[in-house]
C-alpha cells in the first residue's frame, strides 16, 4: 500500500507540474490535474489540502534551496566583516543563480513566473526587500570598519537591488537555455559587480 501511495503521489506531482506550467497557478484546476494523472479529484485530496498546498509541494524545495544558499552567503559575509578580513567580496548572488537556479530553470520558472494568485506571487519582490535590508545593514558595518562606503539612500538602494535581481532572473522568466543563461550571466557580472564593489569601497 505505501508503494502505491508513493507512485500515485509522483503521478500527481508530475500532472500538477504540467498543469501549472501550462496554465499558471491561477487558472489551473484540480479537476484538470486529476484528468491528467487518471485519478479522481477526491483521490488527489488524499495527497494535499488544496491547490495552494499542491503548488507549495512543487515549489517549496526550490525556494528552500535558494534561501539556504542566500542565508549561508550572508552569514559568510558577516563573518568576514566581523573577523576584519581584508577579503570581503568572495561571491555574489550571481553565484547563487549559477549554482542553484540555472541548473533547475524549470522549477524556478514555476516559482517565479507561474505563481500569480498564490502566496508566492511576490516572491522576487520579497527576496529583493530581504536582500536590501541585509545589504543596508552590512553597509553600516563596513562604514564602521573604515571602508569608504558611498552614501546611498534606501530608495536608491531599492532601485539598484530591484534592477540587479530582476536582471538575474530574467532568463528564468523567459526560459533561456542553460547555455544562453550562463552567457547572459557573464554580461551581468561584468556590468554589476564593479558597481557594487565601488559602492562598498572594496
Amino acid at each position: 500500500m505505501p508503494r502505491d501511495k508513493t507512485v500515485n503521489h509522483s503521478k500527481i506531482m508530475a500532472a500538477a507540474k504540467e498543469e501549472f506550467m501550462e496554465k499558471g497557478f491561477e487558472k489551473a484546476s484540480m479537476r484538470s490535474i486529476a484528468d491528467r494523472c487518471g485519478m479522481t479529484a477526491a483521490g488527489i485530496y488524499r495527497h494535499c489540502k488544496d491547490k495552494e498546498d499542491l503548488f507549495y509541494q512543487l515549489v517549496s524545495p526550490a525556494e528552500k534551496k535558494l534561501r539556504a544558499w542566500a542565508n549561508d552567503h550572508m552569514q559568510r559575509y558577516e563573518e568576514r566583516i566581523q573577523n576584519g578580513s581584508k577579503i570581503i567580496w568572495q561571491d555574489s548572488f550571481i553565484e547563487l543563480v549559477k549554482e542553484i537556479v540555472y541548473p533547475n530553470m524549470e522549477d524556478y520558472h514555476l516559482l517565479i513566473e507561474k505563481s500569480k494568485g498564490s502566496k508566492y506571487e511576490t516572491f522576487l519582490h520579497d527576496m529583493t526587500e530581504e536582500a536590501q535590508s541585509k545589504i543596508s545593514f552590512h553597509f553600516e558595518e563596513l562604514k564602521a570598519a573604515g571602508y569608504n562606503i558611498t552614501d546611498i539612500s534606501e530608495r536608491q538602494l531599492h532601485l539598484l537591488m530591484t534592477a540587479y535581481i530582476t536582471a538575474l532572473f530574467e532568463p528564468v522568466v523567459h526560459k533561456y537555455s542553460y547555455e544562453e543563461a550562463i552567457d547572459t550571466l557573464s554580461t551581468l557580472e561584468k556590468f554589476f559587480l564593479p558597481g557594487w564593489k565601488q559602492l562598498m569601497g572594496i
